[in-house]
């Protein structure tokens, strides 16, 4: 069959392929409220092309989805949104966006099976949506670190405030991103990296 000038799908990019070196792979989530950037930090940071779920915001989410600061969204993630990182020679993040509005938050315990942590995206404008978030991470024993997104109109605070703000025990790293960047994203899912490192190595959980 002669499949000049079809349609057929391109086949994978070199990037697509894993090293042979990497040994070891993690399933973590990025997770937050509607609208925080969890997309986009999967996005930016993935080294495939993300698989998103995205579809066109309707009527029926007026009233529904908090879309504070989001004027300018116009689609929305409805089940997942899937990328892949490798961060070192030997070890392979697999990245699984949730869904920010509440009617899709039922997704995410099927979501957090098998995650072996999390990074819970945070918004200076409505912290108070974070404490259902790290609560739910909490109830299912994932470990978690917490980075606040910076967007243009966001107010700033130091980040001992923001700990105090988000009653965020010392342990807990806490980091200030932008999700729009790789470097930026990449620094989040390191600090997550050390942070799972680290209480293995201890034994102890959050």
């Amino acid at each position: 069959m002669d499949f000049k000038g079809s349609d057929a799908l391109p086949g994978p990019r070199i990037e697509d392929h894993l090293p042979h070196t990497v040994r070891t792979a993690a399933k973590i989530v990025i997770v937050g409220g509607f609208g925080v950037g969890k997309t986009t930090m999967v996005g930016s940071v993935s080294e495939i092309r993300p698989l998103t779920t995205e579809e066109t915001m309707t009527q029926a989410g007026i009233g529904v989805d908090d879309d504070y600061g989001s004027e300018s969204k116009t689609a929305t993630t409805v089940a997942m949104d899937f990328g892949r990182i490798t961060v070192s020679d030997h070890l392979v993040l697999y990245l699984f966006g949730t869904p920010g509005q509440q009617r899709f938050w039922f997704l995410w315990n099927g979501l957090f099976e098998g995650a072996l942590g999390a990074v819970v995206l945070a918004d200076t404008r409505r912290l108070e949506v974070s404490f259902d978030v790290m609560g739910r991470l909490e109830e299912r024993g994932v470990p978690f670190v917490v980075a606040v997104n910076s967007f243009p109109d966001a107010p700033r605070h130091p980040v001992p405030e923001l700990r105090a703000a988000l009653d965020l025990p010392e342990e807990i790293p806490i980091v200030e991103c932008d999700a729009r960047r790789r470097s930026s994203s990449r620094d989040v899912l390191l600090t997550l990296t050390r942070f799972l490192h680290s209480l293995a190595v201890t034994g102890s959980t959050v």
